[in-house]
């Protein structure tokens, strides 16, 4: 770690960022509008491969010209080489806010904003050929608390921020804390590579410097903007795993402290690692950004993540919206850990089994509609938070889905569901430009879209049909915060409606292209009457006539589908809460209640204890968590007059979240596990189907957790045996007893516990 030089002056115009951990910046002028709601539809960038606002970033100093994707040398990113940098920046996504708008999109997730490694990345090929890559997706980082130069400035940055909001468009940010840059080049021996972290100046007090501007500066007067904070190849302060890479060890220790992709694995249960990361978050939260999306949540710690959203939503300026990259393909053993990820960590998930569902449905047709169908309720019931959960066609990480569909009708289908369906839709930039891959690979999908077709069309149907269903989403609550049923499956046809109380919308599509289905009458619960398409015929679809509680048989042209809306006034009298942010908290921490009715005199109670209301409108409660809230799960209602709302789960916290690293040293036999019960909700309240997950042990007979508990308490809690759905065995003796540190950053072990017989 870099040492603390003292300076007896500050340079002229110089801010600070204190590098004690429980402060935090000063808020940039910019607040964040809001975390996302299931109104929402999002608008995944690749910030280098969208479009390319200010030429002059190309380059930047000290960069290698070479890793400029610019052939014929007119400073303008040719699109042929996905290795390397394109060009795309953030005053390019500026100069799109317009088509972005009338598109309907209303949150933009953006590529990680920070400074990220800049040296190519080579991989020797087995045929003595090189290929030569660069860092221009943002996952590797390099400093958290400098901008990317080929995006842009802080001042650029708060520009675009600023340009979003003022059109009602959220700023998310992807933001990575497994891991820095490769370490060793495992197509040259595991040769030594790069991974290091830096971070900027500081003063004599540990604060971080910066000019007027918010850029560091070369305080020290050493040449530099810049210090070596970690190195894994001189990992003296245990900064990362270095367990090398994961390759084929499927268990949860090898995901969670293995690498991926040779990328240097933070050792997230490090105190200092903890401090430096969530100081990040927060640096990047005070420029007023309105979510995080969190990367390789799969290989992260729960505890860790659960800290770290913790840290972030008790900040200022309420909660963020939270998702991450926890990545399956179902049937997996890792399925229950991947539904369940929301509840135990509050961070929600990229909907990797809407994902596979609609590919192989819409896609590759491998799977039936009706499988499609049980896939929506299934995992509406899986998922505690369904409406919450970010759906996607594609992403980054995957095929493009134009690659696997190149027939406009089941594209069109499948984007349409995905708009309609459960969930909070994240469109791929340039999906509605059909844009495709020259084959499979995640990395020939993530084209230059300045120069890939039609570019920036605001004419094509995949746009009009986003547009349509986006304004839906937002006008009728159906879509937002309803329930999904199933009225009709076939192999290629699927019916189904989405309902919150009085209020539904019908959706009916055909896959097939050139086959056209007879739908039998359906019935139904919507008033009589006749219902427009909401697509106004765009992909086929007409008007439909209710009578006597039937919606009349029909046919589906090929490649056909049909919305129609129920969108009933449900008046102000009665509270019906649709969507909650943040689901989890502890005492004083805002939360916003969505749906309707909210308005007037109200009052909202978490469990059976009273919160403040800040403000209210009809679709909107900012309330915080009471003092006297019980720790655990607990439901809110809203309660007007002598009417109550539905029910919401939310997790009161018993206290500021640490982690604590639970050890013991102890024998088993095989297929049997070793889990936690303890006193606090944290650790189930002695409640045995309330254990937390199997304790890992690389280095048997000793196991270990990181749990997430609040910091300043004393804990009773024993450890227990466990061998399948077979009820736990408690070891004997008195209950443990461990004080946690008061420490409300970082972590700590408990002593290596033997087994009490």
């Amino acid at each position: 770690m870099a040492a603390l030089r003292k300076l007896a002056t500050i340079a002229a115009g110089a801010v600070l960022l204190a590098l004690l951990p429980a402060q935090a910046p000063a808020l940039a002028a910019g607040a964040p509008i809001g975390p996302l709601t299931p109104k929402d539809v999002v608008y995944q960038i690749i910030t280098d491969r969208f479009f390319d606002g200010d030429t002059a970033n190309n380059r930047p100093a000290g960069f290698d010209p070479t890793l400029f994707d610019d052939p014929d040398a007119n400073n303008v990113g040719n699109g042929s080489d996905l290795k390397l940098y394109q060009g795309g920046d953030w005053d390019g996504i500026i100069a799109k806010i317009p088509y972005l708008k009338n598109m309907g999109i209303s949150a933009v997730w953006i590529s990680a904003p920070y400074r990220n490694r800049d040296t190519v990345i080579e991989d020797h090929q087995p045929g003595g050929g090189l290929d030569r890559w660069t860092s221009f997706h943002g996952y590797h980082v390099r400093n958290y608390f400098a901008t990317n130069k080929h995006f842009g400035t802080l001042a650029e940055f708060r520009s675009l921020r600023d340009a979003l909001h003022a059109q009602g468009i959220k700023l998310v940010i992807d933001f990575v804390t497994n891991h820095t840059s490769r370490w060793q080049n495992p197509t040259l021996g595991n040769a030594a590579e790069d991974g290091k972290l830096y971070e900027p100046d500081k003063d004599g007090l540990g604060n971080y410097v910066f000019n007027g501007a918010g850029e560091p500066i070369d305080n020290n007067a050493d040449g530099i903007t810049e210090n070596l904070l970690a190195n894994p190849h001189a990992d003296v302060n245990g900064w990362f795993h270095g367990l090398g890479d994961r390759g084929g060890d499927s268990s949860r220790f090898g995901y969670r402290n293995k690498e991926l992709g040779s990328l240097a694995d933070f050792s997230q249960e490090n105190a200092n690692v903890v401090k430096h990361l969530e100081k990040a978050a927060l640096f990047w939260k005070a420029e007023g950004v309105d979510g995080f999306r969190h990367d390789a949540t799969l290989h992260m710690n729960p505890a860790f993540t659960k800290g770290l959203k913790d840290a972030i939503d008790s900040a200022p300026q309420g909660p963020m919206a939270h998702f991450g990259e926890f990545f399956i393909g179902r049937p997996d053993p890792k399925y229950d850990e991947y539904r369940t990820f929301p509840d135990r960590t509050g961070v929600n998930n990229l909907d990797f089994e809407y994902f596979r569902a609609s590919t192989n449905a819409f896609g590759n047709f491998s799977e039936t509609m009706a499988n499609f169908g049980s896939m929506l309720t299934q995992t509406s019931t899986d998922y505690i938070y369904e409406n919450q959960a970010v759906t996607f066609l594609d992403n980054h990480d995957v095929t493009r889905f134009r690659f696997i569909q190149p027939n406009d009708k089941p594209y069109h289908a499948a984007l349409a569901t995905l708009l309609t369906a459960r969930g909070t839709p994240n469109i791929y930039y340039g999906t509605e430009q059909y844009v495709s891959s020259v084959n499979a690979s995640d990395v020939a999908g993530r084209q230059f879209l300045q120069t890939a077709g039609p570019a920036f069309s605001q004419t094509t149907t995949a746009y009009k049909v986003i547009q349509a269903l986006a304004a839906l989403r937002k006008t009728n609550d159906a879509v937002a915060y309803g329930e999904t049923q199933i009225l009709h499956s076939t192999n290629d046809v699927l019916v189904f409606k989405r309902q919150f109380y009085d209020k539904q919308v019908i959706v009916s599509v055909n896959r097939q292209p050139a086959t056209a289905f007879t739908v039998p009458a359906l019935a139904t619960t919507i008033p009589a009457g006749t219902y427009t398409d909401q697509l106004t015929g765009l992909l086929g679809g007409a008007s439909t006539t209710v009578a006597g509680g039937l919606l009349p048989s029909f046919s589906l042209s090929g490649g056909e589908v049909n919305v129609w809306s129920y969108n009933p006034s449900l008046g102000t009298t009665i509270p019906r809460i649709g969507d909650v942010v943040s689901t989890s908290g502890r005492a004083g921490n805002t939360v916003y209640i969505y749906g309707t009715g909210l308005g007037g005199a109200v009052t909202v109670k978490f469990g059976t204890v009273t919160a403040t209301v800040t403000s209210n409108s009809d679709g909107q409660i900012t309330t915080t968590v009471p003092a006297g809230a019980v720790a655990g799960v607990q439901n809110i209602t809203v309660t007007k007059g002598a009417n109550v709302s539905n029910t919401f789960r939310y997790e009161v916290l018993s206290g500021n979240q640490v982690q604590v690293i639970f050890k013991i040293n102890t024998t088993t036999v095989p297929g049997e596990n070793i889990h936690i019960l303890g006193n606090i909700p944290e650790l189930g309240s002695w409640d045995t189907t309330k254990i937390t997950e199997a304790l890992h042990n690389p280095n048997y007979p000793v196991w270990f957790l990181p749990v997430s508990v609040p910091a300043g308490t004393t804990i009773q809690f024993k450890f227990m045996r466990k061998v399948g759905a077979a009820a736990p065995t408690f070891e004997g003796g008195s209950n443990r007893s461990f004080t946690v540190p008061a420490d409300t950053q970082g972590s700590t072990d408990t002593p290596v516990y033997t087994w009490q017989p």
